[in-house]
């Protein structure tokens, strides 16, 4: 069974959507700050962690637990769930590794439709066979399927879910462009385009710390983005 962890101050709210999860099948342990959760997440981590990002007298006590959530681990599924749905509060849960962010006026069924993607996502990784096929090698890229791991000229990167399955995704038929859609479907996510395209600028931003040189994602206008190969990645 799975084990989700609801990080919410409003005891009414955070109970509506406990019992909901717990009819669909997911052991729910709920908490109502930040402090509380991560003292729970360093004992035990949750399959998936959903997170408000006003947190009693901590405006952004969400976003800092989040960040506090990737240090102990970089594939826990992260959602934020929160009335704070404008663009700049997107960005930053994104940017801080969140795996979706979404308005609490999300129908129940619809926010169960999006944990079960991420919980389908996080399951594609265990099922890949034990066989040569599982690395793919772009250049100075190394994708390891097995370990979910993603390395750059033979440095580690610290990548999400979501973040992996977009670059393998990509690297996985490399010059052909991938529409945000297609995105979205190989990485069984159910999210816009602009969080797409969110994810986009945050994965730039990991390869350019590691090379600064890095200039193999390519965004074609009006039809998505390309992984090009290039030669100095070759050498």
């Amino acid at each position: 069974m799975k084990r989700i962890a609801i990080i919410e101050d409003d005891l009414a709210i955070r109970e509506n959507y406990r019992d909901v999860m717990i009819r669909h099948g997911y052991q729910v342990d709920g908490y109502q700050d930040r402090v509380q959760a991560i003292q729970a997440f360093t004992i035990q981590l949750p399959d998936l962690a959903i997170i408000d990002v006003g947190l009693g007298h901590e405006y952004d006590g969400g976003f800092l637990l989040c960040q506090q959530l990737r240090q102990l681990s970089a594939t826990v599924p992260i959602i934020f769930l929160t009335a704070r749905d404008n663009d700049f509060d997107t960005i930053s849960g994104l940017r801080l590794g969140a795996d979706d962010y979404l308005s609490k006026e999300i129908g129940l069924e619809h926010l169960m439709v999006r944990i079960s993607a991420l919980f389908r996502r996080a399951s594609l990784h265990e099922s890949v066979p034990l066989t040569e096929s599982s690395v793919v090698i772009r250049g100075a890229l190394i994708i390891d399927n097995d370990k979910m791991q993603v390395s750059w000229n033979e440095t580690l990167l610290d990548v999400t879910i979501t973040e992996f399955w977009i670059i393998h995704a990509l690297a996985n038929k490399p010059s052909m462009v991938r529409s945000r859609q297609q995105l979205m479907n190989e990485a069984n996510m159910l999210v816009d385009d602009n969080t797409i395209t969110s994810h986009i600028k945050r994965i730039r931003k990991k390869f350019i710390q590691i090379d600064p040189g890095f200039d193999e994602i390519k965004a074609i206008y009006g039809m998505g983005y390309r992984w090009d190969v290039s030669t100095e990645s070759v050498k």
